[in-house]
């Protein structure tokens, strides 16, 4: 069976820097996508930003500039650096998986991030 689990998150001061490292475990087909969506209180999940296996990435505007995603597929990980956090990246941080192949898509527990002076 396929887990995500999620690490890195934090309290962080405005403008300060975090890394969310999302390790998978289990048998995942190599042609998926990868991603980090968040929650804050309140509100919907959203979409953070995706990564192809060909390393093709698509981010939120409120991100661009800001965030960087990537992975290693043969670790099976994913990685989220966040640099100049500002207090309204507040939110729970979600991996995800889609397989491209089996029809499937996976959720870790999710890592909160705290932006707070």
């Amino acid at each position: 069976q396929v887990q995500l689990v999620e690490s890195g998150g934090g309290l962080v001061q405005p403008g300060g820097s975090l890394r969310l490292s999302c390790a998978a475990s289990g048998s995942i087909f190599s042609e998926n996508v990868m991603g980090w969506y968040r929650q804050a209180p309140g509100k919907q999940r959203e979409l953070v930003a995706t990564i192809t296996r060909s390393g093709f990435t698509n981010y939120a505007d409120s991100v661009k500039g800001r965030f960087t995603i990537s992975r290693d597929t043969a670790k099976k990980t994913a990685y989220l650096q966040m640099n100049n956090l500002k207090p309204e990246d507040t939110a729970v941080y979600y991996c995800n998986v889609r397989s491209l192949v089996a029809n499937l898509i996976y959720w870790g527990q999710g890592t909160q991030v705290t932006v707070s002076s």
